[in-house]
């Protein structure tokens, strides 16, 4: 097994780090990826893993204490029967905050389930969906299982599964929403830290709960990963996807129509478009006007 990185060699690199040119820093780094509030990095020196960079913690202790969240989520989505990648992670001392570093064992492009879907036929590509979907089921029953005492969301998007020797893998781990006695483990105004402060009261207002809720309904989960296909453009999977997603839902939950998932996508792509274009005017702002460094590295133009 590839040797893990040592956090000396991490903490130089979040040194030197050029969050608006990654490849171009002292230890460079291929951006190979971005989540909401996160960006996912290759770093010279340590093949084999991937780590997703954190930036949102002004102390030591808030980003401990958003690792050891992290730590129960991924032991729960276990217990729940979802595999997942060997990882481990770092807290590092940035420029000006605390930054978490999330590793994972690195997974092979052509087992990543987003690009199986532009190699595979059709068919082959249904049987990889309907796998997908039974994965999320296994969270739903295993919520109901725990009522009242855990609840674990997930985001079921096909680019967050991979198929590594027949079996398949989630590894979109590093928001750990979940709820333990009804209560949210997880500050949600972290997730505002990478957005311009004078309009959080607006994400706050109309955005961050519904964004939020949403991983925790198997409903709204299945409809996200079907709508999805809109953005991978594979529209002609979306009719078969829905009989299989209809067919793996609770019988007592309303079966999902076509028109709900154009619904939804039209609705999700304006929100993250904002999202995005909000991020965009913050950092010319950041380095442009206030002259300091913007500690986000955003992506160049999402084709949805």
């Amino acid at each position: 097994m590839e040797k893990k990185i040592d956090t000396n060699y991490l903490t130089n690199f979040e040194k030197e780090l050029d969050p608006q040119s990654p490849e171009s820093s002292k230890i460079p780094a291929k951006v190979i990826g971005y989540g909401e509030i996160s960006s996912i990095f290759k770093i010279d020196g340590f093949s084999g893993w991937i780590y997703k960079r954190l930036p949102l913690f002004e102390s030591k202790d808030q980003a401990i204490k958003y690792a050891n969240s992290y730590d129960d989520y991924v032991s729960f989505l276990r217990k729940s029967g979802i595999n997942l990648p060997e990882d481990f992670y770092k807290v590092i001392k940035g420029k000006n905050k605390y930054v978490l570093y999330l590793a994972q064992k690195e997974i092979l492009k052509e087992d990543l389930c987003q690009n199986k879907l532009h190699s595979q036929t059709n068919q082959q590509n249904i049987e990889m969906l309907e796998k997908i979907f039974v994965e999320i089921r296994k969270i739903y029953d295993f919520n109901q299982n725990h009522k009242g005492k855990v609840a674990l969301s997930i985001d079921g998007q096909v680019s967050n599964w991979a198929i590594e020797k027949e079996k398949l893998l989630y590894f979109d781990t590093s928001t750990p929403l979940f709820k333990i006695d009804y209560v949210e483990q997880m500050n949600p105004e972290l997730l505002l830290n990478s957005t311009p402060s004078p309009l959080r009261w607006l994400i706050r207002a109309f955005f961050l709960q519904d964004v939020m809720d949403r991983y925790y309904n198997i409903r709204m989960v299945y409809i996200d990963l079907v709508a999805n296909l809109f953005k991978e453009q594979k529209v002609d999977l979306i009719d078969p996807a829905l009989v299989e997603a209809n067919s793996l839902l609770p019988n007592n939950i309303e079966k999902i129509t076509r028109k709900e998932v154009e619904k939804y996508y039209k609705e999700d792509k304006f929100i993250w478009q904002l999202f995005l274009g909000l991020r965009r005017t913050d950092r010319w702002i950041t380095n442009n006007i206030l002259r300091k460094q913007y500690e986000y590295i955003l992506p160049g133009k999402i084709k949805r």
